[in-house]
């Protein structure tokens, strides 16, 4: 009995040892295949086809257009009109003259209407473009981001609205339901999750807010289009299978101030590239 207990115990440990290095394996190679795809955006990155989005932006913003033919240029984005340096970066924030808090799409929508006479049907037409159907929304969108490149997050909640649209924002970052009864939480509030190659970053720390949020807007190299903060958690809600939000809603400004407040203090670095 005593040699077959001990063959018995070997073959345990041997098994339990291949177990051990088949895991090592897997973590090396997990770890090996994501760093290679960090060269690769990296490499992707210093031809970045968003800047031709972002030139395209600064003319519309600069063009005078629409009922009052008048330009862009005294847009007010928080830091006084036509201020366009750091503003985003500041954003969402609450403006006194909508007594709201209000992200970039939003703000820019509301500056397209009271600066060029613009209906909401017009000032939001096309937010995200198709085959054939160029989006003027993208492309000022990549413009007003490019110009806190280097600028470091800091959205403030000094504001009783502030406070209450960060606070409405979590809650929405925590809510299941949808058919799949996902949240954001359910792929955003770990550390090492991912989904086939992707990385899932932890939204609720500094360095996974941070890193993500600071590289979008992005041109979606699948899609070959910038793709907006609006589009990204358009389509993260879409994947839970939640009702389709309106474009600019309010929901949608409570979500991103959340992780805009959660990014202080990352460096802004859109607009990226991503796969």
């Amino acid at each position: 009995m005593k040699p077959i207990r001990s063959l018995a115990r070997r073959a345990a440990l041997a098994l339990a040892a291949t177990a051990a290095a088949a895991a090592a394996a897997a973590v090396h190679a997990q770890g090996s295949t994501a760093d290679e795809i960090a060269k690769y955006r990296q490499m992707l990155a210093e031809g970045n086809p968003a800047e031709l989005w972002e030139a395209a932006g600064e003319e519309l913003w600069k063009k005078p257009a629409g009922p009052k033919n008048a330009s862009l240029e005294q847009c007010d984005l928080g830091k006084g009109p036509g201020v366009t340096k750091g503003a985003y970066a500041e954003l969402p924030r609450y403006f006194k003259d909508t007594n709201k808090v209000m992200d970039l799409e939003q703000r820019l929508a509301h500056c397209r209407m009271t600066l060029q006479g613009l209906t909401r049907e017009e000032a939001t037409k096309n937010p995200f473009s198709s085959s054939g159907k160029p989006s003027e929304i993208e492309r000022l969108v990549a413009y007003l981001t490019g110009e806190s490149r280097g600028v470091k997050m800091n959205v403030q909640l000094s504001h009783p609205e502030e406070k209450r649209t960060y606070a409405l924002g979590e809650k929405m970052f925590f809510y299941r339901g949808g058919a799949y009864d996902f949240a954001c939480a359910t792929c955003h509030a770990v550390d090492g999750q991912r989904i086939r190659l992707q990385d899932l970053p932890n939204l609720l720390t500094d360095k996974g807010a941070q890193a993500a949020y600071t590289t979008w807007p992005a041109y979606r190299v699948s899609q070959g289009e910038v793709r907006t903060m609006q589009h990204r958690l358009y389509d993260c809600l879409r994947q839970q299978r939640f009702p389709e939000p309106a474009y600019g809603s309010d929901v949608i400004t409570a979500l991103t101030m959340f992780l805009a407040k959660n990014a202080n203090g990352g460096t802004y670095d859109g607009p990226a590239m991503k796969r």
